[in-house]
């Protein structure tokens, strides 16, 4: 592969295992610029601030990328590249198509008021039984601003849409109110580092006004705001005094509020206080309805068979099936021929089976605990509790699983005298997993965590 291929493989595997805002904002400026003999490849960056944060927040990540598609890189180096402003990275696009249809690639540019991506649209966003709920509330959100479900929270696993649908409902509103409203979006994560700033450079009042002087806030990924006290405290009073003023607040989480960890009490309330709504995993109606959006709205030449068999194979999230599409696009685009069954399996592979590789028992156990906000210690503890015996076996099934630890070991593990419990749970869990849809999702979850955890 030639540098461009390289790394638009690698931003496609990249873009899979972090959330759509801050790849967009780390690499959307990004290129590979050189690979050297002795295994050092070289990654421009536009500017001091993004160079600072790509290496400290994301070097081990593009290190794994790289090396695993490509053998002889030992090492990645950084630079400034001024030029790399107005470039982008991102839009991969089939050459041909665009020059028959004259179609502009679509600009990835984020309104700097508003923090809103204008590509995040209702028009664009697929509805099928598995967020219809979800996107009801938005519809109902946009009509009536402040006054109906407020707060609208949104929750779901990585990778189902949310921060689409969030950021599709600021753009929705500033078109039908024609801009007279002011919308903000942001992550718990900016929202949090805005906070921490403010108290040390000792200008929180400058903070304050920015997010209760608006008529729509929008915070991402809220989940993060746990065990954060002086974050969760602002948020508090920030949360009351656009609330008191009739003004809309919209939330998205990975869990439902009942589920976030060492969240203060009075936050749960406010969450709990409005519209609850969840987004699951997608059927195969579904993700081939969003394969063929994507493929049309990206001009992908790919046939439908060819997306059948990934809506068939790639069950885990949007994000997968977008990044196995990408794929096919890109080997599709620099092969100059149509991409066989063969290759798509392998695609698949390479996108969806991320290795496990020396994961820890106690890793598992962890992740485990952390999904039904349990301790490893209490799930651990002999007890018929349901709340309990679902998570232990569950775990259970895990560890045989992933890592193929001996039933003895798993026992030990979970604090049974007998593996003959373990080989039980390990039985009971894989014939529910297949009819029971819910206990699909859990599992498919808990494992997509244990790989986010890795890193």
């Amino acid at each position: 592969m030639d540098l461009e291929q390289l790394w638009q493989s690698v931003l496609a595997d990249i873009e899979l295992e972090i959330s759509r805002t801050n790849f967009l904002t780390w690499f959307k400026n990004s290129k590979l610029i050189s690979k050297d003999k002795v295994g050092t490849a070289e990654v421009g960056l536009p500017n001091n601030f993004a160079l600072s944060w790509v290496k400290s927040h994301y070097h081990k990540l593009i290190l794994r990328k790289l090396r695993d598609l490509d053998s002889s890189i030992r090492r990645v180096s950084y630079v400034v590249d001024p030029s790399l402003q107005n470039f982008s990275s991102i839009a991969v696009r089939t050459r041909k198509k665009i020059d028959e249809s004259n179609q502009p690639l679509i600009q990835l540019e984020v309104d700097s008021k508003t923090n809103l991506n204008p590509v995040y649209t209702f028009h664009s966003f697929i509805v099928g039984e598995f967020n219809e709920l979800a996107f009801a509330a938005a519809e109902a959100v946009v009509r009536n601003v402040g006054k109906k479900y407020n707060p609208l929270f949104v929750y779901g696993e990585v990778g189902l849409g949310k921060t689409h649908l969030l950021q599709a409902i600021g753009n929705e509103i500033k078109k039908l109110y024609k801009n007279k409203l002011k919308v903000l979006y942001t992550t718990t994560e900016s929202f949090t580092n805005s906070v921490v700033e403010a108290i040390r450079g000792r200008y929180m009042e400058e903070i304050r006004k920015k997010y209760r002087k608006v008529d729509v806030l929008i915070v991402d990924d809220i989940q993060f705001i746990s065990g954060k006290e002086a974050t969760q405290q602002e948020f508090f009073h920030t949360f009351n005094t656009l609330y008191e003023n009739n003004k809309q607040i919209i939330i998205s989480s990975d869990k439902s509020p009942a589920n976030i960890p060492t969240l203060e009490k009075r936050l749960r309330s406010r969450f709990e206080g409005g519209m609850i709504a969840d987004i699951s995993y997608p059927d195969y109606e579904s993700r081939l309805a969003i394969l063929e959006a994507k493929a049309k709205e990206n001009n992908y030449d790919i046939d439908r068979q060819i997306l059948e068999v990934v809506a068939s194979k790639v069950k885990n999230n949007i994000r997968e099936l977008e990044g196995v599409l990408k794929k096919i696009a890109l080997q599709q685009e620099y092969k100059k021929k149509k991409i066989t069954l063969e290759g798509v399996e392998q695609i698949i592979n390479e996108v969806t089976k991320k290795s496990f590789k020396n994961i820890g028992a106690e890793q598992i156990v962890q992740e485990v605990a952390n999904f039904f906000n349990v301790s490893p210690q209490e799930m651990c503890k002999k007890t018929k509790k349901k709340e309990i015996v679902k998570p232990r076996q569950i775990c259970m099934y895990l560890l045989r699983e992933i890592s193929n630890f001996s039933y003895s070991y798993i026992a030990e593990k979970v604090g049974r005298k007998d593996h003959t419990t373990v080989i039980h749970a390990c039985q009971k869990i894989s014939k529910e997993i297949n009819r029971n849809p819910n206990l699909y999702q859990e599992v498919s979850a808990i494992k997509e965590r244990i790989r986010n955890s890795m890193d």
